[in-house]
């Protein structure tokens, strides 16, 4: 089941799914607060609050009444819109949940009226790109930003 975010007090609970969903990333790639402050991993709550505040659209994915996945939207114009975050705990992985979030934010957004999702993904993550690839997205760009250790890989999927 998937519930919109609408208190304060559920941000506690979305900023410890994405660190501890994106620690495994970090980890995997080296990234530390040192060489990687801005990684989601090390993500900070005013961050998230900050979000909030502006409105932006936020998700969990519930299990058995257990928030185990996190996503959110941010509305780049009115046909786009860029899916962020979107994190599973560890043990959770492989079993359909970041598909059925996937799904789940194509439908929001197809209510609001947009037609395009963008991401932007570490772009030496091979298995990453390769799960969104399988799911329709298509790569658009590498871009290398001089404070991170990693490329950018940009990706669309066009909502029909």
């Amino acid at each position: 089941m998937i519930k919109q975010v609408n208190s304060k007090e559920q941000l506690d609970i979305c900023l410890e799914i994405i660190c501890n969903s994106f620690m495994t990333v970090a980890e995997e790639f080296g990234l530390t607060e040192s060489n990687c402050p801005s990684h989601t991993a090390f993500m900070k709550r005013d961050k998230l609050e900050k979000q909030f505040n502006e409105a932006v659209p936020m998700f969990l994915f519930y299990q058995d009444d257990i928030p185990v996945g996190y996503f959110s939207l941010a509305k780049c114009n009115d046909e786009e819109w860029e899916l962020n975050n979107l994190a599973v705990l560890p043990e959770y992985r492989c079993s359909g949940i970041g598909k059925a979030m996937l799904r789940y934010a194509v439908a929001v957004i197809k209510n609001y009226g947009g037609n395009k999702i963008s991401i932007g993904i570490i772009e030496e993550n091979i298995k990453l790109k390769n799960w969104y690839l399988k799911l329709g997205f298509k790569h658009i760009s590498i871009q290398k930003f001089p404070h991170l250790p990693f490329s950018v890989g940009f990706m669309e999927f066009e909502i029909k």
